[in-house]
């Protein structure tokens, strides 16, 4: 990776093959989000979502702790009479909390602290990574607000009513032991290797036919938002279609050759 931590950018943004590496870099601060900092996260996910080349995302974050959550000093005046406004054309909502579902995977890889916003970045990706240093809190209500990034939703959803209600409604912190023993990340490693083992979940995720992947993580999403009958419905259009890709020609035949498929997303 290169080193863009000394970038001006409060989110940096690199291309490593199809995967895009989507840094919070805020470091001074925590990576505590400002205004700037939550329009730049939304155009990266924009360009993720909009580039056929790209087939998975990868979020981190530099320096010691993943975020301290928002900067409210800078974001409290923000919000207005129709809540917070924080994706600029060509964005995508990060946090996938205004109707519209990403439709490539993203894997996030977190450390030190990760409050409020962090923790529903984690809960709106597909795989998530912790290093054991990862301290969670989902603090909203200890600041007089609700959480407004998808934690009512998802949180319960993902580890159950009662895990999810006793962090939301508290406000206190837990570990990576506890985050992974609910389920909200599926790995924790060493401090230091998170990085390393998300970007090479992002990488096996991207190494796999994409349209076949953007298919299943779509009917998963149909599953969740409008039902099991919803998604039913879609699956044999869509394995219909699939079947006709050249992928899926690609795919066969490396499985009677026994050697790895190059996938093209075609």
């Amino acid at each position: 990776m290169t080193d863009l931590s000394t970038s001006t950018a409060k989110v940096t943004v690199e291309r490593d093959g199809h995967v895009l590496l989507i840094g919070l870099n805020r470091v001074d601060k925590r990576n505590a989000a400002d205004m700037e900092m939550l329009q730049q996260l939304a155009l990266a996910y924009g360009e993720l979502e909009r580039d056929p080349e790209l087939r998975a995302g990868f979020v981190f974050a530099h320096g010691e702790h993943f975020t301290g959550g928002l900067d409210l000093a800078d974001i409290g005046p923000r919000i207005g009479t129709e809540g917070l406004d924080m994706v600029p054309e060509g964005g995508f909502n990060p946090w996938q909390v205004s109707g519209e579902k990403l439709s490539k995977p993203v894997v996030i890889a977190v450390q030190g602290t990760c409050l409020t916003l962090g923790i529903e970045l984690i809960l709106a990706s597909d795989i998530a990574v912790a290093a054991d240093s990862s301290v969670f809190g989902q603090v909203e209500v200890s600041r007089g607000i609700l959480p407004f990034g998808g934690a009512t939703i998802r949180f319960p959803r993902q580890v159950g009513w009662s895990n999810a209600m006793r962090w939301i409604l508290t406000g206190d912190s837990f570990d990576a032991a506890e985050a992974h023993r609910m389920g909200m990340v599926q790995e924790v490693v060493p401090h230091g290797q998170q990085y390393a083992r998300g970007l090479e979940l992002a990488q096996r995720v991207a190494a796999q036919a994409p349209l076949a992947v953007q298919a299943a993580l779509t009917n998963a999403n149909i599953a969740v938002r409008d039902g099991d009958a919803a998604a039913e419905a879609a699956l044999q259009p869509e394995l219909v279609a699939l079947a006709q890709s050249e992928d899926s020609r690609i795919g066969m035949q490396a499985f009677m050759t026994r050697t790895t498929a190059s996938f093209i997303g075609k």
